[in-house]
C-alpha cells in the first residue's frame, strides 16, 4: 500500500533586501582569525538598532544584549573569524611563503588573488604556480605548504618590506559575495559569518515583531573559533549564561568525493541541522525539535563523535555546565572561496532560533531529574 504524500509546506522568507545588502557587505569584508575587528564593527552597527546594549571584550568578541538587567541569560552565538594565512618567510627574490591561520586549504591556493593586510593598508598579491607547460613530462607536484607562495610583483625582499609587508602580516583571499541561480548565497567565509548574519536577523525579527522576552538575550559573535573555540571560551566566562544556542555550518554531503557513511547524509535546501553529541544537552535539543515540528520548519539530524568541533563545546563545558545546543547550516565546499549556503536554509535557521527563544521561559529548567 502506498504511503500518503507528505504535506507540502510553504516556505516562509524572513531575509529582506536590505538584510542581503548587509550580508554582502559583511561577507566581503575580511575578518581573519585574530584580526576580526573591522567585521565586528560592521556587525555591531547593523545589530545596534535591535538591542538595548552592546559591548566587546579584549580580543574582539562582540555582543548585543536585550534585557541586560535580567538574571536568567540566554546566548545565541556564531563565530566571526575566517581562515587565512600568515606571512612566514620573505625570500631575497621577493616571494612570500606562508603558514596557516586556521584551517586554510593549501590545495586551492594556486592562482588565487590575495589581500595582504599591513599597517599601510591592503597590498595585492597572487598565489603563483608553475605553468602546465613547464611541468610536462615530469611527475606532477601537488600544492603543499612547502611550495605555495605569494607574488606581489616585487623582485627583492627589500621591495616587499617597503610595501609594509613583514612576517606576521595576515593574508586573505580576494573573492566576493554572489547569489547563484537565485538559490544559493556564495562567498568566502560563509563559515561562519553566515551565522553572525542569522543571529543578527533573529534580533531584528524580535524587535520588528515587538516580542518581549522574559530573560536576558545575548547575541554573541565570537572570535578565534577557527583555532580552537578560544573566543567562545573567553566570553562564556564573562557572560555566565544559563542557556546557549550556537549556530555554525556543517557539510552538505551530496557533492562528489564525500563519504556519507562517515560524514552523514545532509543536503542544502532541506533545512537546519540539529546535532546529537555529548555536549548537546538532551532536553534543550528536544525543545529545538519540538519547535521545528510545531512551526513546520524542515530540519535534518547529525551525530558528532565526542565533540561537535564548534563553539557549542566551549559553552557547554563552561561555568559548571551550561545547557547548550547546536543548529547547523548545511554548506557546500567548506574552507574554499566558493562556500555555498541555500537561501531557504538561512531563512529556516533564523526561524528556528527565533521560535525557540519564544519557547524558553524565565528560569527554564532543562535537567531531566532534579534529585
Amino acid at each position: 500500500m502506498a504511503g500518503k504524500n507528505k504535506k507540502e509546506v510553504q516556505h516562509i522568507s524572513v531575509v529582506t533586501e536590505d538584510s542581503v545588502k548587509f550580508f554582502e557587505k559583511y561577507i566581503n569584508n575580511p575578518s581573519p582569525t585574530g584580526f576580526e575587528w573591522q567585521g565586528q564593527r560592521l556587525w555591531l552597527d547593523y545589530l545596534a538598532p535591535y538591542v538595548d546594549d552592546t559591548f566587546t571584550d579584549n580580543y574582539g568578541t562582540a555582543v548585543g544584549v536585550i534585557n541586560p538587567e535580567a538574571d536568567f541569560k540566554v546566548v545565541i552565538e556564531a563565530h566571526a573569524d575566517e581562515i587565512s594565512w600568515f606571512v612566514n618567510y620573505i625570500t631575497k627574490d621577493g616571494l612570500i611563503y606562508v603558514i596557516r591561520n586556521g584551517g586554510s586549504d593549501h590545495q586551492i591556493a594556486p592562482s588565487k588573488k590575495v589581500n595582504i593586510h599591513t599597517d599601510k593598508g591592503i597590498v595585492k598579491g597572487v598565489f603563483g604556480w608553475p605553468a602546465i607547460h613547464t611541468r610536462a613530462g615530469e611527475k606532477e607536484e601537488a600544492p603543499t605548504l612547502k611550495n605555495i607562495f605569494v607574488d606581489t610583483g616585487c623582485t627583492s625582499q627589500e621591495e616587499v618590506e617597503a610595501l609594509g609587508i613583514h612576517v606576521g602580516c595576515v593574508i586573505t583571499y580576494d573573492d566576493d559575495f554572489m547569489i547563484l541561480n537565485d538559490r544559493y548565497y556564495v562567498g568566502r567565509a560563509m563559515d561562519n559569518r553566515a551565522g553572525g548574519f542569522m543571529i543578527a536577523e533573529v534580533a531584528r525579527l524580535l524587535k520588528e515583531n515587538n516580542k518581549t522576552l522574559p530573560f536576558g538575550l545575548y547575541i554573541v559573535n565570537s572570535v578565534q573559533e577557527e583555532i580552537g573555540l578560544r573566543g567562545a571560551e573567553m566570553i562564556a566566562q564573562r557572560i555566565k549564561p544559563n542557556v546557549a544556542i550556537v549556530t555554525d555550518v556543517t557539510h552538505d554531503t551530496t557533492t562528489p568525493m564525500i563519504n556519507k557513511i562517515t560524514q552523514g547524509d545532509l543536503a542544502s535546501g532541506k533545512g537546519p541541522v540539529v546535532s546529537y553529541a555529548p555536549a548537546v544537552q538532551i532536553n534543550l535539543n528536544k525543545l529545538l525539535v519540538q519547535v521545528a515540528e510545531k512551526n513546520e520548519i524542515p530540519f535534518q539530524r547529525q551525530a558528532s563523535s565526542r565533540s561537535t568541533g564548534t563553539d557549542t563545546d566551549a559553552f557547554a563545558y563552561s561555568n559548571g555546565g551550561v545547557p547548550s545546543a547546536l543548529i547547523s547550516l548545511p554548506l557546500r565546499y567548506m574552507h574554499t572561496t566558493v562556500e555555498m549556503v541555500h537561501k531557504e536554509d538561512v531563512d529556516n535557521v533564523i526561524r528556528l532560533i527565533y521560535e525557540t527563544l519564544l519557547s524558553i521561559e524565565n528560569g527554564h529548567e532543562f535537567r531531566t531529574f532534579l534529585k
